[in-house]
This record gives C-alpha cells, sequence and structure tokens, in this order.
C-alpha cells in the first residue's frame, strides 16, 4: 500500500484520535494534495511547523494503528467477504429451488453491502 493510501486510511479509522491541528494538516496534505507551502500559507504557520505536525500526526496515527489493529482487522473481514462472495457465485442457481436461489441472491446482497461498508 502506498503511502498516500495508508495515512488515508489511518486518517479515517483514526483521525479523532489525533490533536486537531495534525488532523487538519494531514488531511490537507494527504487527502485534498496541499503542498507544505500551501499548507503554511493557509494557516499562517511556518512550513516547518507544518512539516512537524506531519511527523508528529503520522507517528501517533501509526502507534494507533500498532496498538488497536483496526485497519488489519478491517483488511481481514474484507478478504473474507471476498472469499464468501466467491464461494457463493461458484453455487449453481439452476439446480436450486426458487426460494433457496432467492435466498443466495441475499446472500450475495448482504455481503456486497458487507465490502462496501
Amino acid at each position: 500500500m502506498d503511502e498516500l493510501t495508508e495515512i488515508s486510511l489511518l486518517l479515517d479509522f483514526y483521525g479523532q484520535l489525533i490533536t486537531k491541528r495534525q488532523f487538519e494538516i494531514l488531511d490537507l496534505h494527504y487527502n485534498n494534495d496541499y503542498s507544505l507551502g500551501e499548507i503554511a500559507e493557509q494557516l499562517n504557520i511556518s512550513r516547518q511547523g507544518v512539516y512537524d505536525n506531519i511527523k508528529k500526526g503520522k507517528a501517533a496515527l501509526n502507534n494507533l494503528e500498532e496498538k488497536l489493529k483496526l485497519i488489519g482487522r478491517f483488511s481481514e473481514q474484507r478478504n473474507k467477504a471476498k472469499v464468501i462472495l466467491e464461494l457463493l457465485d461458484g453455487i449453481s442457481m439452476n439446480i436450486l429451488p426458487v426460494k433457496e436461489a432467492q435466498k443466495l441472491e441475499e446472500a450475495k446482497k448482504a455481503v456486497v453491502e458487507i465490502m462496501e461498508d
């Protein structure tokens, strides 16, 4: 996973657990593609201040993931859902009674919804 994707995911999971300033700076930099200079100008702080907040914010996010492992669990659950969907797709609908085929379709929809959340 590249750094942009990783930090964006970390922000989604743990963004509210870091300081507001760190969240704001990381969000501007990684999710909105602002440069350090643009962030510094917008927030009226130095580029060094922006850099320091990014460094500290990333460290805090990584520390939270090390301890809580929410993203790891999320990825595992998503992979399991993909496997379930593949298994369900492998069941031939032609040999099932109508009610059972409907249940299978409902199960597929439920798995897709889980994957989209």
